[in-house]
């Protein structure tokens, strides 16, 4: 993928999955302090847009519940306009930045006012998964035959959590083996978290950490987590941490994914060969816990200082608000 990218006309090329590992860090980190400081609890996941703009037009009420993080190619964007921009001595108004995404709602997140940094959008461009093997195919790239390349310096490292990420669960997973180390200092010796994994709608388990228990539910579809909404809303929920992703599986699943014909749906179980293929990488990679990326840790020695810095929260968090379901056409 990264010599089709390149052949396309790309300079460079990052891999998102470093993104992913940089929202994890800054996620769990917004956990144990929402928990230890006595915070707005359950912190429900922010990284899906659909769901995003789900609860800010059907429950502006729980807004307060949403981690502030924004999505990882939306922090990846930031912090190649100013991180890498410097390191790289490149004017970030130069810089055009273009998301490769299994998801159509990403779209619109980019055009989202709060997804800008000194007047500078995070990402200028976002294109599916779907165009993208259109426009090699147009292009005339035999994609099969082609050689690998790796992924360009330095933000081209990511871990198996960063991997897992695109699934249901995968979230809460990498950010649990954060969180974990985080509030215990002890090294986490079992990583899977074989209890927020599969195909289930709604997913609960109470997971020890050190003295603590905490209490987690993932929700995949979107009548799912208006089901966990609907409990939090009410005070049934007595949970600390929610994942809740738009799309049934999770992005693996996503709107801009390859469409698999029904005759290849009744062969295999898509869902769960994508999934499995991530938990593949997750299981085969170097490094599994997002805060052990060294591309990561050197961001917050050179740059970010630590995770929920005021530099951090500047370029990587950012706020919600109320939407209206219908737009008014006659303005």
């Amino acid at each position: 993928m990264v010599t089709a990218l390149k052949r396309l006309g790309f300079d460079k090329v990052f891999d998102t999955n470093t993104g992913a590992d940089l929202t994890i860090v800054e996620e769990a980190n917004e956990l144990v302090e929402r928990i230890t400081n006595g915070e707005t609890l359950p912190m429900i996941t922010s990284c899906s847009p659909g769901w995003v703009r789900f609860i800010e037009m059907n429950y502006p009420e729980l807004l307060d519940h949403l981690s502030s993080c924004k999505s990882p190619h939306q922090m990846f964007g930031s912090i190649l306009k100013s991180y890498y921009a410097k390191k790289a001595g490149i004017d970030p108004s130069k810089m055009y930045v273009v998301s490769v995404m299994p998801c159509t709602a990403k779209k619109f997140e980019k055009i989202r006012p709060e997804m800008k940094n000194d007047s500078l959008p995070n990402v200028d461009s976002v294109i599916t998964t779907r165009e993208l093997a259109r426009m090699i195919k147009q292009a005339n790239i035999h994609f099969t035959t082609l050689e690998e390349s790796e992924f360009d310096d330095p933000m081209g490292e990511a871990t198996g959590a960063g991997a897992i990420f695109g699934t249901t669960g995968g979230v809460m997973e990498a950010a649990l083996r954060t969180a974990y180390e985080s509030i215990t200092g002890e090294e986490l010796q079992k990583l899977d978290f074989e209890e927020v994994r599969g195909k289930k709608g709604i997913k609960k388990a109470a997971i020890k950490i050190g003295d603590k228990e905490i209490k987690v539910a993932v929700a995949h579809g979107l009548s799912n987590a208006r089901e966990i909404l609907e409990e939090i809303k009410n005070g049934k929920a007595d949970y600390q941490f929610v994942e809740i992703m738009a799309c049934p599986g999770g992005c693996i699943m996503g709107g801009g994914q390859p469409i698999v014909t029904s005759k290849k749906r009744n062969e295999i179980d898509v869902r769960a060969t994508r999934a499995q293929a991530l938990y593949n990488i997750d299981k085969n990679s170097k490094y599994r816990k997002s805060h052990e990326n060294p591309a990561i840790k050197k961001l917050y020695e050179e740059y970010l200082e630590k995770p929920g810095s005021y530099r951090a929260h500047k370029l990587l968090h950012t706020t919600y608000q109320k939407r209206e379901k219908y737009v008014n056409l006659k303005k």
